[in-house]
C-alpha cells in the first residue's frame, strides 16, 4: 500500500507533470527492489514497471500488449466504470501480455504435469518392476550396468606431471581441481552402488541412505547422495548418467590429447572457475589487474576453428530458452511454435579491459547452470545457479523485450 500512497501523493502534488523517474525508483527500487536481492531479478522488475509507470500509458487506448490490444488501460471515469472495463477483458490471459511468448503455456502446462507425476509417484510406491522382474532384481541390473560404463578415476599425479602449475597458465591448475571434483562424485556413486548391491543380497543393512537411493533409481530419479556431491543437475538417472559419461570423456581426451580448441562450456563442474581462469591468463600475460578485466563475447562466423585464440577461449554447448537463434541474420529471433530449446553457436569469451569493452546492439542473456533459474544466494550477490551474463547479438534497440520474453542461456536441459 506504501507505493498507492505514494503514488498518489505525486499525483496530487505535481498534477500537471507525473514524475515518472522518481515514482519508477521509489516503487522497484525501494519498496519492491529492497526485497529482492539477485541483479536478475531487479532488472526484471524495473523492466516489468516500466510498461506501467510511462507517459505513454496515460494516453487513451493504451495496450498492455501490441499483439493483444483487448488488454487496454481503462479510459478515467468512475470506480464502477473501471471495474466494467476490467470485467470486460477476456477470462484466459495469453502469455504475451506478461511479455511471454505464446510457448510459455507449453512450459506451464510441462511443469504441472511434471509435479502430477511427482505426486503419483509418491502415492504409488514400489510395488512391481519392470516386466517378469521384481524391483530388487530392476535395481540389480542398473547398478551393475552404471558401474560397467563408469571409468576409472583419473590418476592425479599423472595428470600434475604432465600439465604442472604455471603462471602464465592457469588452466593447469583447473584442470586438476575439476579432476579432483569429479573423482570424488565417481567414488560416491561407486561406494553407493556397491553398498546396494551388497544391501540387496544381504550382506549388509540396507540403511534410509541405501533405501533412499534404491527410491530414486527406481522411480528414474537422480539420487539425492549423488547430487550433494554433483554439479547441479535435473536430469533423470539415465540422461544423469549418460551427461556424466560424456563429461568424464571431454576431460579425458583433455588429459590425453591436450588442452582443447574450443572447450565444451557446459561440461565442467565448477564454470565460474573455468572463467576465472580465462580472465586470469590474459591479466598476467599483460600485467594488469584481474579486476580491471572484462569479457567481451563474439560468436565468430567460423564454427570450426582449427586453433586457440590469442586471447581468450571458444566455447559451445550453451541452449537459448525463450528465443531463438537466427543463422542468417545472424542474430536473436522470435522462438517458433512448439520449440521451447535451440543451440547458440560458438561463443568467444575474449578478456579485454573495461576501457576496450565494445558497444553494440546487444542483449545481456544470463547463462544459468539449469532450467529451474534459482538457487542459494552466494557471498558474491548472486545465485548459485547463475554463472555470468553474455552479451548476444541483437537487432533491437532496447533489450526489454528479450527481458520479458524470458530469455535465458541454459548450460544443460533438463532431459
Amino acid at each position: 500500500r506504501i507505493s498507492v500512497r505514494q503514488l498518489q501523493i505525486f499525483v496530487d502534488e505535481t498534477p500537471h507533470e507525473v514524475p515518472f523517474k522518481a515514482i519508477n525508483y521509489l516503487t522497484g527500487e525501494c519498496n519492491y527492489g529492497g526485497r529482492v536481492t539477485e541483479e536478475q531479478d531487479r532488472h526484471l522488475l524495473m523492466t516489468l514497471l516500466a510498461d506501467y509507470y510511462c507517459p505513454v500509458a496515460l494516453e487513451p487506448g493504451y495496450a498492455l500488449c501490441l499483439e493483444h490490444q483487448e488488454f487496454q488501460v481503462p479510459s478515467p471515469g468512475s470506480y464502477g466504470a473501471v471495474l466494467e472495463h476490467i470485467h470486460g477483458m477476456p477470462p484466459v490471459v495469453p502469455p504475451g501480455v506478461y511479455g511471454f511468448h505464446e510457448n510459455a503455456n507449453i512450459t506451464r502446462e510441462q511443469g504441472e504435469t511434471y509435479r502430477m507425476m511427482d505426486s503419483l509417484l509418491l502415492m504409488v510406491g514400489q510395488t512391481s518392476g519392470t516386466g517378469d522382474s521384481s524391483p530388487e532384481d530392476t535395481i540389480r541390473k542398473i547398478a551393475h550396468d552404471i558401474l560397467k560404463r563408469m571409468p576409472e578415476p583419473f590418476s592425479l599425479g599423472g595428470v600434475q606431471a604432465k600439465y604442472p602449475n604455471r603462471y602464465e597458465e592457469s588452466m593447469n591448475t583447473f584442470l586438476i581441481q575439476e579432476l579432483t571434483r569429479f573423482n570424488q562424485l565417481m567414488t560416491v556413486m561407486r561406494s553407493s552402488l556397491e553398498d546396494i548391491q551388497s544391501a540387496l543380497k544381504g550382506l549388509q543393512l540396507m540403511s534410509d541412505e541405501l533405501e533412499h537411493l534404491f527410491q530414486c533409481i527406481f522411480n528414474g530419479k537422480t539420487p539425492t547422495l549423488w547430487l550433494t556431491h554433483s554439479y547441479p543437475s535435473l536430469k533423470p538417472v539415465g540422461g544423469y548418467i549418460s551427461d556424466l559419461i560424456e563429461r568424464l570423456t571431454f576431460f579425458q581426451n583433455w588429459v590425453h590429447k591436450g588442452m582443447p580448441v574450443r572447450f565444451w562450456l557446459s561440461g565442467m563442474f565448477f564454470m565460474q572457475a573455468f572463467t576465472t581462469g580465462t580472465a586470469q591468463n590474459f591479466a598476467r600475460k599483460h600485467m594488469i589487474a584481474i579486476d580491471t578485466v572484462t569479457f567481451d563475447f563474439e560468436m565468430p562466423r567460423e564454427q570450426g576453428p582449427k586453433e586457440r585464440p590469442i586471447d581468450g577461449v571458444y566455447t559451445h554447448g550453451l541452449f537459448l530458452e525463450g528465443c531463438k537463434w537466427d543463422w542468417d541474420l545472424w542474430t536473436l529471433s522470435e522462438s517458433e511454435a512448439k520449440v521451447l530449446f535451440v543451440s547458440v553457436p560458438l561463443i568467444w569469451m575474449k578478456p579485454v579491459r573495461q576501457v576496450h569493452l565494445r558497444s553494440f546492439l546487444s542483449y545481456k542473456c544470463p547463462l544459468y547452470k539449469v532450467s529451474t533459474r534459482k538457487g542459494v544466494l552466494s557471498t558474491t550477490g548472486h545465485s548459485t545457479n547463475f554463472v555470468m551474463s553474455i552479451s548476444l547479438y541483437s537487432s533491437r534497440s532496447s533489450s526489454s523485450h528479450w527481458t520479458k520474453r524470458g530469455v535465458a542461456l541454459l548450460s544443460q536441459l533438463d532431459s
